[in-house]
């Protein structure tokens, strides 16, 4: 299985970006994964909310092959423990997808048509993180969930 988070718009901490390239390399040792920036839409204080969203949503919709399955990184998903995320990502290897695809959206989430092709939501927490910093928890989160699945060290009951 391939994993793919696709995400709007650069980090632009270099402290954020070193996490997020260390826990990429990290996690590469298990599953083959990419990081894809959107870049941010340029003039958005000419549009409207909804006009970004559905901008951005033609950007992502755009990078979605046929076969993917799309996840998107939702504050009203699905909520898991780590090991339950690690059991999520095991099922989705148990049948079969080739490509998994998680997406963070822009500053005002995702538009209605991104919302009808989703297969699925996920949330990391209740709390609202910053688009930068839950690019770092979602791979950390795959990468801890693979560790789980290995019997490996990383993460403690």
């Amino acid at each position: 299985m391939n994993i793919r988070l696709i995400a709007i718009g650069k980090t632009d901490n270099k402290d954020l970006q070193s996490l997020i390239n260390d826990y990429t390399m990290r996690l590469s040792f298990y599953v083959k994964f990419d990081l894809e920036i959107i870049p941010d839409i340029k003039n958005v204080k000419n549009l409207s909310e909804a006009q970004q969203k559905e901008k951005e949503g033609e950007l992502i919709l755009a990078k979605i092959g046929p076969t993917d399955q799309l996840i998107l990184l939702d504050e009203n998903g699905k909520t898991f423990s780590s090991v339950g995320f690690s059991d999520y990502l095991q099922k989705k290897m148990n049948a079969g997808i080739k490509t998994l695809v998680f997406v963070i959206g822009g500053p005002y989430g995702f538009s209605e048509t991104v919302y009808q092709k989703a297969q699925g939501k996920v949330s990391l927490s209740e709390m609202t993180f910053s688009h930068q910093m839950v690019r770092l928890f979602v791979i950390e989160q795959m990468y801890r969930g693979f560790t789980i699945l290995k019997n490996e060290p990383y993460h403690h009951q």
